[in-house]
């Protein structure tokens, strides 16, 4: 099953993968439902997840319901405890105003249902985004929404400071944003390298063969130069060892939480 899984994740486009994955999902749950690992983006759990990655694929990762990898079910955790997203008591009923980019099938059909956020997603080429647009090139008006998501897309955007100053321009004062990214806190400093074509060769050194970069830490800081407070967040840290393997968690991975 695992080359089965890379076979399809190298070989198939991106925007088939995320069509094909919901048919395919009633039968993942059935096949490895269990008691040992749960998802706790839908509370449904199995004795094993499955593998994932497009390189060097990582074991009992990918969740059979939702489809939801280590940080997906890191940030559902860290928004329903630590943060005010899910809370409907908004100041004079007001809703807030949510931007999702690239918004992720784990969770897109359950943000919908949140009545109280106006909730729109965005990607240039995800077939199950609202608009279609180019994150260096937004076409919201500036300071327009409350909450921000944009996670695991600026490792793919050539010029990312651009991408990071459309994100600013368009969060509103007081608002706030989650920015994850594939990062190696191990390195210091960002690795790029353009020279490097061949898809295998990107897969290998960048963890996935459409990345143009490798995120050390300072991202943070990179952040923090287009004019957004940053707090880096190891929500892990708050959590036992034991919810960390339950709920399949890399630990210590931080989280990027951007405020302006």
């Amino acid at each position: 099953m695992k080359s089965l899984f890379k076979f399809f994740l190298n070989i198939i486009p991106r925007p088939f993968l995320i069509r094909f994955s919901y048919l395919l999902r009633p039968f993942l749950k059935l096949v490895l439902k269990g008691n040992t690992y749960t998802d706790p983006i839908d509370g449904n759990s199995f004795r094993s997840f499955l593998p994932y990655g497009y390189g060097n694929q990582r074991p009992n990762i990918l969740s059979p319901s939702t489809l939801s990898l280590e940080r997906h079910r890191l940030l559902w955790l860290y928004l329903k405890n630590e943060t005010d997203f899910f809370s409907n008591e908004s100041e004079k009923n007001q809703k807030k105003k949510v931007l999702h980019f690239a918004p992720e099938q784990c969770f897109l059909n359950r943000f919908k249902k949140l009545d109280h956020i106006d909730y729109t997603t965005t990607d240039l080429e995800s077939p199950i985004a609202d608009v279609k647009a180019d994150i260096c090139d937004l076409p919201f008006s500036n300071d327009t929404y409350d909450i921000v998501l944009c996670n695991h897309v600026l490792e793919h955007i050539p010029n990312d400071t651009k991408a990071m100053k459309e994100l600013y321009r368009v969060m509103k004062p007081g608002g706030y944003g989650i920015l994850q990214i594939p990062q190696d806190l191990n390195r210091e400093v960002t690795f790029e390298d353009d020279s490097i074509t061949d898809k295998a060769e990107r897969a290998k050194i960048f963890g996935q063969y459409d990345h143009v970069r490798v995120y050390g830490r300072d991202y943070f800081d990179k952040l923090r130069s287009i004019g957004f407070r940053v707090e880096e967040v190891d929500y892990t840290s708050k959590l036992p060892d034991e919810s960390i393997n339950k709920y399949r968690l890399a630990k210590g991975e931080i989280i990027p939480v951007v405020y302006k």
